[in-house]
């Protein structure tokens, strides 16, 4: 077994398969296998190594939200009234099923979550606030703040 597997490392082969792909999911097995200087066999089996590991998640199409009137986001700081682990448990089961919320992240800071919402325009945005974020369970406040541009997103380049 070599030290890379040992350690849960990856070797260089595997780092560039794994930015290989992160820059086109789509590429063929012949393409990557030339791209990073391996024959086909040994890249496949690594491939597989790296999804059955972990390191690979999966893959998908990088659609444009733009193109399907999603052109608003707002990031919504919210804070709850109990962050026991039963009331973050409710929440953050609650939160998975706004289909609204691009992203939570729970904050170490003045408030307990950050939320990334996309929406079509504010007046759908405020909507969504009023109707589904701030009756998830045990909010107690919160507070948006309105993205004006987008610089840089995950699949823009």
């Amino acid at each position: 077994m070599s030290k890379a597997k040992m350690d849960g490392e990856l070797d260089q082969f595997d780092r560039k398969i794994v930015d290989a792909l992160a820059r086109d999911g789509r590429m063929s097995i012949t393409e990557l296998s030339a791209l990073v200087g391996l024959s086909k066999t040994p890249c496949q089996l690594r491939l597989k190594r790296l999804q059955d590991e972990g390191y690979i998640l999966g893959f998908r199409a990088v659609l444009d939200p733009r193109k399907f009137g999603l052109d608003h986001i707002a990031f919504a700081e919210v804070k709850l009234s109990d962050t026991r682990e039963a009331a973050l448990s409710e929440f953050n089961a609650a939160v998975r099923k706004i289909r609204e919320v691009e992203e939570c992240h729970m904050i170490a800071g003045s408030f307990d979550y950050l939320l990334k919402v996309r929406t079509s325009d504010i007046r759908r945005y405020r909507e969504v606030l009023g109707e589904k974020l701030s009756s998830l369970p045990h909010v107690s406040s919160t507070s948006t703040h309105v993205v004006m541009q987008a610089v840089k997103e995950v699949g823009r380049p």
